[in-house]
């Protein structure tokens, strides 16, 4: 049996989080995001991208292997304000010891082997070092999965929702808040 992993990314592991990423958004959100959307996926400085956010110094990415697979990834920082606001455009009151998971993505065919819980804790565990009290992420409202993952963890709908216009489709997403000592359940 192979072994499970996570670690933290390097820039040599921008190119595969670049492959990770455009081949699972083609296999699971297709229909979600439509055409143009995975397009933006494809494009030549995707991995450069990946890079800088490897490099960033309050970003953290990690990768999950299984042997010498690279088989997903997850991304967390500070929450931009943005990101942290509500519907009115006001900051909650923890708004600086707030962290954002940006994504956690696995890939489908190694999928349900534990990766996203092991990348969820790793992302939380590391901005909590960084000082973040409690953390946000962003999901399509169509992706019973990730909103499987969070809901495991003890996160909940804040009641923030947002929609992004793909070029083709929109796509309705619900904003998530939780703990960041994090106790995944079955």
């Amino acid at each position: 049996m192979s072994t499970a992993n996570v670690r933290p990314a390097t820039t040599g592991d921008a190119t595969e989080i670049t492959r990770i990423q455009r081949d699972t958004w083609r296999t699971a959100y297709a229909e979600l995001l439509g055409e143009h959307g995975l397009a933006e996926l494809d494009a030549a400085d995707a991995a450069r991208q990946w890079t800088a956010a490897i490099d960033h110094p309050e970003t953290r990415v990690f990768v999950a292997t299984e042997g010498e697979f690279t088989v997903g990834f997850s991304v967390s920082g500070p929450a931009p304000e943005p990101d942290a606001a509500n519907a009115a455009g006001e900051l909650p009151e923890d708004a600086g010891r707030l962290a954002m998971i940006g994504s956690v993505l696995v890939e489908p065919r190694w999928g349900r082997r534990g990766h996203g819980g092991r990348l969820l804790a790793a992302a939380a565990r590391a901005v909590a070092e960084l000082g973040a009290e409690r953390g946000i992420a962003w999901v399509a409202q169509a992706d019973s999965a990730s909103l499987g993952l969070y809901r495991r963890a003890g996160w909940k709908p804040d009641g923030t929702v947002r929609t992004l216009d793909t070029g083709e489709r929109t796509v309705r997403e619900i904003r998530l808040t939780g703990p960041l000592d994090l106790e995944l359940t079955d």
